[in-house]
């Protein structure tokens, strides 16, 4: 078979998975793959559902670690494999593991706002996690969209956050470098009110269309090429085929924090600015005096690298520092060297603090 009609192929399957995730709904919960690390849910209300994973290994720490991850996909992509797993990779270090595994929002959750999920959701988590570990300070971490709820937590409720790990989080918008920020330019406050008019949240097929015309060129031909380059490797194709299943489980986002998230955060940059409210307070950063670990993925396409290394020069830490690493948004969670070096350092760095 020639090299054209392989990578051929390739697209047509990653076609048929496209159109099937318009027929049977991007996020379906039911669509995703076999658990790969045990857990057992702790917690149910609101849109969480709190997982807890056991530490293992001969070290167990004291203090629990609570896992924010972002809100438009599902989750599987930080246990996406045994040998490629975040969760594997904490849990092994000792770490006994909370992890929010978000509800999507349906038809009756278009008020729900940063208010609902940070004031809400994620105070109800890091409550669950209290109680659950008979611990009072809990560290958190969260990822992408979740790094950014974590963060307006802590600035919010410091008294029960011990270290905060911020990776890839979105903080300064002014930064226009990378073509996420067009659609921020373009997606002005009555486009935005006329689509939550009109489907109420912002749809999991239009997530989707978002991030797949910010680099066409790659979703298109270019992840193809290399599936075809890497065919012979052990394990890849598994890899990508579940990979590729993660990149269609979009879920809606709610239609008020779409309309925050697009107005508030990314047009007018509030809270790098120090004016973003949620609830009736302002998120002062400079009420975050948790040690901070501010992760950034040098060559992200999706976060770009500027918009998050000003973040602790805004917090009131004394132990605070960026950590640099060279891969992309997603291979700060799957990559095989981010895996054998980035999540052992920051495991170090919370163990170092204990």
């Amino acid at each position: 078979m020639s090299v054209v009609s392989e990578v051929a192929g390739y697209w047509g399957a990653g076609a048929l998975r496209t159109l099937n995730a318009f027929r049977t709904g991007f996020g379906a919960l039911e669509n995703d793959p076999p658990v790969v690390t045990p857990y057992t849910v702790i917690y149910e209300g609101g849109k969480v559902s709190l997982r807890y994973y056991a530490a293992r290994g001969p070290i167990r720490h004291k203090t629990p670690l609570l896992l924010v991850s972002a809100l438009i996909k599902r989750p599987f992509i930080l246990d996406l494999q045994k040998g490629r797993s975040v969760i594997e990779s904490l849990t092994n270090q000792g770490f006994d593991l909370y992890f929010i595994d978000w509800i999507p929002p349906d038809s009756s959750d278009t008020w729900r706002g940063f208010d609902a999920y940070v004031n809400g959701d994620v105070a109800n988590a890091v409550r669950a996690v209290q109680i659950h570990s008979g611990v009072e300070l809990i560290n958190l971490l969260g990822y992408c969209f979740g790094a950014l709820l974590s963060l307006m937590y802590t600035a919010l409720h410091q008294r029960n956050i011990k270290n905060l790990i911020t990776l890839t989080v979105p903080f300064d918008m002014s930064n226009r470098d990378l073509p996420i920020t067009n659609f921020a330019d373009a997606m002005s406050p009555a486009i935005a009110d006329t689509i939550t008019s009109i489907y109420g949240n912002c749809p999991a097929w239009m997530m989707n269309s978002f991030f797949t015309a910010m680099n066409p060129t790659h979703h298109l031909i270019d992840k193809y090429v290399g599936r075809y380059k890497n065919q012979s490797r052990d394990n890849y194709a598994e890899t990508f085929e579940l990979f590729e299943k993660w990149m269609q489980s979009d879920v809606p986002l709610a239609g008020q924090i779409f309309r925050e998230l697009t107005s508030e955060l990314s047009r007018e940059n509030k809270l790098y600015r120090n004016l973003m409210k949620v609830g009736e307070e302002v998120v002062n950063l400079r009420n975050i005096t948790a040690p901070l670990l501010n992760m950034i993925a040098d060559f992200d396409d999706v976060v770009h690298p500027n918009a998050s290394k000003a973040l602790p020069e805004f917090v009131g830490s004394e132990d605070k520092r960026n950590l640099h690493f060279p891969t992309g948004h997603m291979g700060a969670a799957v990559s095989s060297s981010s895996l054998k070096k980035l999540w052992p350092e920051i495991g170090k760095w919370l163990i170092d603090r204990e």
